[in-house]
């Protein structure tokens, strides 16, 4: 309420971010991955999200580059209609499958045979793996050519575009994906930034939100809302695969209870 008062004239310069839903086949269905924000974070503290964070200029390398299968930077950018952007297109989907691994140590990838997730010590070695690119002390194309893996840019489906509405101190322009987690994937959460993970159907992440048990954000919300109307993982790639999406800022609109999120063409 105090930020929308005071709303600065010029506003807040959103920063490019990508989000990745993790999607995996349960039973006669499928599951998607939510983690809980740590309390003490900055944006959206408490709040169950899917992995995602900043788009940084590493993930634009060309040593990345290289080791990202079946999506071209020419392809990424028709997709995302980011001819000429910076960051370039192809960025987005790499941070998508960087932000998999280093918040919840799921590789979207193509296994190589030294890639063993369902393994105790193979799951170990991600997670060491993890906490040296964290750290510093190792690169994302790194800790690809230790496993013998590629990004699998096919598994990865462009689903949403949400911005910041403008009244927000913290901004961000943010591409959303859906992904197909490889077999065996389990999650592992980063404690500096999570605080739990649960993979659920969207009825069941829906039901629990409505209960009360599981905070989340209006874009989490609405994800989960379009994502229950699929019954597999693949038909909701197969949905999106070839399905223009709109770039969508919702605007602050008070009411009588206070300040609530609008999409203005609803």
């Amino acid at each position: 309420m105090d930020r929308f008062e005071r709303l600065p004239p010029s506003g807040v310069v959103p920063h490019p971010a990508a989000t990745v839903v993790l999607l995996r086949e349960h039973g006669q269905g499928f599951q998607l991955l939510l983690m809980r924000r740590n309390r003490s974070a900055g944006f959206v503290p408490g709040a169950y999200v899917f992995p995602g964070g900043r788009v940084d200029a590493q993930d634009a390398d060309p040593a990345l580059v290289m080791r990202l299968e079946r999506l071209t930077p020419a392809e990424a950018a028709d997709r995302l209609t980011l001819p000429g952007g910076d960051p370039p297109a192809i960025a987005y989907y790499l941070a998508a499958a960087r932000e998999a691994f280093e918040e919840a140590t799921v590789l979207v990838a193509r296994p190589g045979g030294r890639f063993l997730p369902d393994t105790t010590s193979g799951r170990a070695h991600l997670i060491r793996l993890r906490e040296h690119l964290l750290a510093g002390a190792t690169g994302f194309a790194e800790v690809l050519d230790d496993l013998g893996v590629g990004i699998d840019g096919a598994a990865l489906e462009y689903i949403a575009h949400w911005i910041t509405p403008e009244a927000e101190t913290r901004r961000y322009d943010t591409r959303f994906f859906a992904a197909l987690a490889p077999p065996g994937s389990r999650s592992a959460p980063d404690p500096r930034e999570m605080t739990d993970s649960l993979w659920l159907s969207p009825g069941d992440a829906l039901d629990r939100h409505r209960a009360g048990q599981l905070p989340m954000i209006f874009p989490t919300i609405r994800t989960l809302e379009q994502l229950s109307a699929f019954s597999t993982a693949d038909a909701v790639l197969a949905h999106y695969r070839t399905r223009d999406i709109p770039a969508i800022m919702p605007a602050l609109v008070r009411t009588a209870a206070g300040v609530k999120v609008s999409i203005l063409d609803e």
